[in-house]
């Protein structure tokens, strides 16, 4: 480990073509990710109070609704969509050097639901990281075959997608006519009083609670993983009229369509609509994101990039451990076994809130800033790419290859 650390002291030129997009995509949607887990932390009842929505009867909670429909579900879709691009690279890359496909590959995504399950069992309750794995694998026998066979698939498991939701927003419905509350089998002072060894406990005994979300991310994670493969192949990237025009039409259904009706979802029909709201619109809000962002990109490539940029292209450059990190750091400031600010602050939500975002995102731009002077990778990318080429070293076509996507 510390050779691979020596190694990486110096930055090598990346062995494949890097899309520049691609980086500040990553880590908009690594800090969006923060942007909906930060009222998680924040809130006296922990993780169980993901299945709430606040009051709007004071400017405090409309302040806090209008902020959380500004991330949910659309940091998470975005993320999706980038890991979509990232395999499809990594199959690229594989095709071209002549390397069975998905042959190791399938490694890097176990190593991946490694990383996923750690963070769950450790840091947090709502990890994304083991459903995408699992999801890559799927994704992985499909990425090369034919367009309509890809787009066979896509339409069939988004329609069992839309179904399912479907159904369950209708039973929401209902129980939300008989006003029975949802009722999470947690420690109401948990996450403002507990341990952490007790915390640890607790999602070990409600994994099945907690590991819910995946029923809805793997099918969505199907289609956004093949929709991200074609959209690259389709030239959403590229500054050409093509790519212009592709990038117009998600921008036009995404941010001109959904997000307007994912807005009525949100603020007119309630929280029973809640499961269209993440796992429907806002899914669709993403494509517009991605075609919004690329754009502004390509104009603005000539002039040199100013501090948000640069943040967040450190950010998507090291955003397996970002996003780790950042969930762990909000844990320490927020849960009582650190420095308990949920219970001390409760009564300045949502103000303090906003300030604990905006330091923590403000600190990971630039300590990422800081660790791409030296090194090429985040550490937990540093450590991801040793485990994956620990059992390679002795074959000789084992080489180097490229981060996960989700690091950059």
């Amino acid at each position: 480990m510390t050779e691979l650390l020596r190694q990486r002291a110096r930055p090598k030129a990346p062995t494949y073509p890097r899309i520049l997009a691609l980086d500040v995509l990553r880590g908009l949607a690594i800090l969006g990710t923060l942007g909906t887990n930060v009222w998680i932390f924040t809130n006296p009842e922990g993780p169980p109070s993901a299945l709430e929505a606040p009051t709007t009867d004071t400017l405090a909670g409309a302040v806090e609704m209008v902020l959380r429909f500004f991330a949910n579900g659309k940091a998470l879709a975005l993320l999706t969509l980038l890991f979509g691009i990232g395999l499809e690279l990594q199959y690229r890359s594989a095709r071209k050097r002549g390397r069975r496909w998905p042959g190791w590959y399938l490694w890097r995504a176990g190593l991946l639901f490694v990383e996923g399950l750690l963070h769950y069992v450790l840091v947090f309750e709502f990890d994304v990281l083991m459903a995408y794995a699992l999801t890559s694998v799927v994704v992985a026998f499909l990425v090369g075959r034919s367009d309509r066979a890809v787009r066979w698939w896509m339409i069939v498991v988004g329609t069992l997608h839309l179904l399912f939701v479907g159904l369950v927003t209708l039973g929401m419905s209902m129980v939300s006519a008989s006003n029975q509350p949802l009722v999470v089998p947690s420690r109401p002072d948990l996450f403002t009083h507990g341990g952490y060894l007790e915390q640890l406990s607790d999602r070990l005994t409600l994994a099945p609670f907690y590991r819910l979300e995946a029923i809805f991310i793997l099918p969505l994670g199907i289609v956004l993983f093949l929709a991200g493969s074609r959209l690259l192949r389709a030239g959403v990237f590229d500054d050409t009229a093509k790519g212009a025009r592709i990038r117009a039409r998600l921008m036009v259904v995404g941010l001109g369509v959904a997000f307007p009706l994912n807005a009525v979802t949100m603020f007119v029909l309630g929280p029973s609509w809640a499961l269209v709201d993440r796992y429907v619109l806002a899914p669709v809000v993403a494509f517009g994101l991605l075609g919004l962002v690329t754009t502004l990109l390509h104009r603005m490539r000539a002039g040199r990039p100013g501090i948000l940029r640069r943040g967040l292209t450190a950010v998507g450059r090291t955003a397996l451990s970002c996003y780790v990190f950042q969930n762990l750091l909000a844990a320490v400031l927020c849960y009582g076994w650190g420095l308990g600010l949920t219970a001390r602050l409760e009564g300045a939500r949502p103000w303090w809130v906003i300030g604990a975002y905006v330091g923590i995102v403000a600190l990971f731009m630039s300590l990422s800033s800081l660790w791409l002077r030296r090194f090429d990778r985040g550490p937990l990318e540093l450590m991801w790419q040793w485990a994956y080429q620990a059992p390679q070293r002795r074959r000789p076509a084992a080489g180097s290859t490229p981060p996960p996507v989700a690091a950059g």
